[in-house]
């Protein structure tokens, strides 16, 4: 009677650890990762990098046969615990790539709109989630370099702007370039000792790594890659926003009393004014300017939104909640309106959307928040 309970506890816990571990792993994350500029994160993670990169070299290594064996499994020198690190190899890589996909999710998630830059986020929770099933493939040394190659660029693409303080197109093609050195060394190292090691070698195994990192560019250039390191804390439409001191305070219709999480208007009447308010995080050491883009299309219409004003908006880091700024319409025309919070390279940070029509019941009380 034990062995069979023992047999259908074994049953029941092995599909469900790993699932229970993963989704822990994600929690403990999202839990501890709190700022982007948090040195202390960012040093984890490169050290979690410099793991990876000889975990790499040493799979592929053992892979090409260029770590010679050994019969002494007793002493303690490095050729020994190498072969003693070999059994663990795959679930090191496991581990580690898990960790930096998680954290990047968590990072990515927070300057992901529902727009073209959910493609790159997607991409990274699903290399996330499939991480935990791509263990018996980490034999391969091109797959590994480039899971490294992606890895690398997803650190650099928001630990650049946050180490030099500028946003833009340049630092990032610096760290596809920073990150293609590194696979090459990596590459290099990891062939390093193989008899008649020619260009055409190296370049092989690393071919499939400088092609993601091209087409991250291309990405990029299509402002497909979320505007990391910067996110949108909070954003809203408001019939009026006042400052007292250092506090907004924010008027807006009251919903019914099961739209608990109503905090701005989603509709407004024509022949009043219009504000919009967002609150963007960045990085204490980053000055960047963001833009309120008001859009506008008639009701009943399938046309696309027309451009009525891009306003810019300089804002500074550090401030824990985001930078506050708002704009404002004095009227709006008839028809569905929205607002996109941008970079200035057009990635959308977030979205504020509403309708404006001729007779608004004004039935509804109105309430405020502060921020």
């Amino acid at each position: 009677m034990t062995n069979l309970i023992g047999k259908l506890e074994t049953s029941f816990l092995k599909p469900i650890l790993p699932a229970f571990f993963f989704f822990a792993g994600v929690t403990y994350d999202s839990l501890t990762l709190s700022r982007i500029d948090r040195p202390l994160d960012n040093l984890i993670l490169l050290l979690y990098l410099a793991i990876l990169g000889v975990l790499v070299i040493l799979t592929g290594r053992f892979q090409l046969g260029l770590i010679p064996s050994t019969s002494d499994h007793t002493s303690w020198n490095a050729l020994s615990l190498v072969h003693r690190a070999q059994p663990h190899l795959a679930k090191g890589l496991q581990f580690l790539l898990g960790g930096l996909f998680s954290a990047y999710a968590i990072f990515y998630s927070q300057s992901t709109s529902f727009s073209s830059t959910a493609v790159f986020f997607g991409i990274i929770v699903a290399l996330l989630i499939g991480n935990e099933f791509l263990q018996t493939r980490y034999s391969s040394v091109k797959i590994l370099v480039s899971l490294y190659a992606l890895v690398t660029l997803s650190f650099f693409t928001f630990f650049l702007p946050v180490l030099t303080g500028w946003m833009n197109s340049i630092v990032f093609v610096i760290g596809v370039l920073i990150t293609g050195m590194i696979v090459w060394k990596i590459v290099h190292l990891t062939l390093q000792g193989l008899p008649n090691v020619s260009l055409h070698s190296v370049f092989s195994i690393s071919s499939p790594a400088f092609l993601l990192l091209i087409l991250c560019t291309v990405l990029y250039f299509l402002n497909w890659i979320p505007p990391i390191p910067l996110s949108l804390k909070f954003g809203g439409i408001y019939h009026q926003i006042e400052k007292h001191q250092d506090q907004y305070t924010l008027t807006y219709e009251k919903g019914p009393w099961y739209d608990i999480w109503k905090e701005s208007n989603d509709r407004v009447r024509i022949d009043t004014p219009v504000y919009c308010f967002s609150s963007v995080f960045a990085p204490i050491t980053l000055q960047t300017t963001i833009y309120h883009h008001w859009q506008w299309r008639p009701f009943n219409e399938a046309n696309s939104f027309i451009t009525t004003d891009r306003i810019p908006l300089a804002i500074t880091g550090g401030r824990e909640t985001g930078y506050r700024v708002y704009t404002t319409k004095q009227r709006v025309q008839s028809g569905e309106w929205r607002v996109n919070v941008e970079t200035e390279d057009g990635r959308i940070l977030g979205r504020m959307a509403f309708v404006a029509e001729e007779n608004v019941s004004t039935n509804s009380k109105m309430t405020t928040i502060t921020r």
